[in-house]
């Protein structure tokens, strides 16, 4: 018969109610509910099984890492997608492609989700041994794989918390940069201002620079003071988001062709398009003026707006998981 002391019980009690705090922790402090996909249709008669064992722990180590020291709800996760998709296979650990970024964030009272951001980055070259740990190190080097997927997840954090709170997101845009400023020796393609004017590089440089901070201003009064209020107040919030619109007018007429402001209407021309269908004639002309001079790549959507009418709302339906102010925002 095993002898069981009462020391050995109250210390098994212990142990089980630490592991069940940590985690509840665990649960309940993660700031992502990302869903991760890699494809390699365009490599041919390679390891398949290497690119699902990346995406099995891409998703594993952006989901389960803290990256705030803010506390998210369950429901409170920022809803976002990385798709890579790998076109070369430079030898048995090195590959080339491209990684899509998509992330949402949702309108309050109503079960629309906004996009904040859809871009592809075609900049994504790495090596990668499969079940090598993936670990970040925030003050050293990284490899080009983590550097790139931390620098986009905290540049999708950054963009949530702006829509939430006015230029709120600066600290995550300032690890987004600091992670540019230590691959500046990467051989790897995307860090460096000279390689492109879009590039990984000029998007951080735009967040962070003051001349673009209208920009930044727009995002906020865009999603707090127009999107939130439509469920309720459609007319104003349409008029909120027209006035919205001047700023990045402000920001065109003073720097033309900004990456940050392709960055922007990549997300939300259709929207646009779809918010202001059901405008009356006086805002559409003025929105399809400012539209048509500062996304002038997107005009043929936005001349056709004087042809739409009811267009559905983006801020109608049930409740969002958020409050109103984000809540751990």
């Amino acid at each position: 018969m095993i002898s069981v002391t009462m020391q050995q019980v109250h210390k098994f009690i212990l142990l089980l109610s630490l592991l069940l705090i940590a985690g509840q922790s665990k649960l309940w402090s993660q700031e992502l509910d990302c869903k991760v996909q890699v494809t390699s249709q365009q490599i041919q008669g390679t390891n398949k099984q290497i690119f699902r064992t990346l995406q099995s722990e891409l998703f594993e180590f952006i989901n389960n890492t803290k990256w705030t020291n803010h506390v998210f709800g369950p429901e409170e996760r920022i809803d976002c997608n990385l798709m890579i998709t790998i076109t070369d296979e430079i030898s048995a650990d090195e590959f080339k492609g491209r990684i899509s970024i998509q992330a949402r964030r949702p309108v309050y009272n109503s079960n629309y989700n906004s996009v904040l951001i859809n871009y592809v980055d075609n900049d994504f070259h790495i090596r990668y041994v499969e079940f090598d740990p993936l670990l970040y190190n925030e003050s050293g080097s990284n490899s080009n794989l983590i550097s790139t997927v931390v620098y986009w997840i905290y540049i999708i954090i950054g963009l949530d918390y702006d829509s939430f709170g006015l230029e709120s997101g600066t600290e995550f845009f300032e690890i987004a940069e600091s992670i540019v400023n230590r691959s500046q020796n990467a051989p790897e393609r995307g860090w460096k201002s000279f390689e492109s004017l879009r590039n990984r590089y000029w998007l951080v440089e735009n967040l962070l620079n003051n001349r673009y901070e209208g920009i930044r201003q727009c995002y906020y009064n865009y999603h707090r003071l127009g999107l939130d209020i439509m469920n309720n107040k459609a007319a104003d919030g349409r008029m909120q988001i027209a006035e919205s619109l001047t700023l990045l007018q402000q920001v065109h007429r003073d720097k033309p062709g900004s990456f940050l402001m392709q960055i922007f209407f990549d997300a939300k021309n259709d929207e646009l398009v779809n918010i202001f269908s059901e405008s009356f004639p006086e805002e559409k002309n003025r929105v399809i003026q400012i539209l048509t001079e500062v996304d002038p790549s997107n005009a043929s959507k936005y001349t056709k707006l004087n042809e739409q009418s009811g267009g559905s709302s983006p801020g109608t339906g049930t409740s969002s998981p958020r409050t109103p102010m984000g809540g751990m925002r």
